[in-house]
């Protein structure tokens, strides 16, 4: 359960309601998954948030599926299951196929080992990856 509850959009402030009618046009969905609605406890983050993704996660450099699949990496690496959950299905619904989201598992897998180890060891950095 939500640490503050979920706000429904029925029972949301007309400020919360525009955040959530943007999510939901932006998103082209009919509906207002759970973390929003936590956020909605406190309007000025949910817009900031949903502000700050709308932007980070629109189309540029990188194709909406690579962001998604950035997404899920950095979300394993932090343990965060929610953000697992929502994050693959969104890149599922990029395109994602199973043997990406394996071999995604693997190089995240790969880089936190060897990230800790490179920690444990304090390993200098090589002059030649000095930019």
């Amino acid at each position: 359960m939500a640490t503050l509850g979920l706000i429904e959009y029925q029972d949301a402030s007309p400020e919360v309601r525009t955040i959530y009618d943007d999510i939901m046009l932006t998103r082209k969905t009919d509906w207002i998954n759970n973390f929003w609605k936590a956020l909605a406890n406190d309007p000025a983050t949910l817009k900031r948030t949903w502000e700050d993704i709308k932007q980070i996660m629109a189309p540029g450099a990188l194709n909406a599926l690579t962001k998604e699949l950035i997404y899920v990496a950095v979300s394993v690496t932090n343990q965060c299951g929610y953000c697992i959950a929502s994050h693959t299905a969104a890149a599922k619904n990029k395109g994602m196929t199973d043997g990406q989201f394996r071999e995604l598992m693997a190089v995240v897998g790969m880089a936190n080992e060897s990230n800790r180890l490179a920690a444990g060891y304090q390993v200098e950095i090589d002059e030649q990856f000095k930019v």
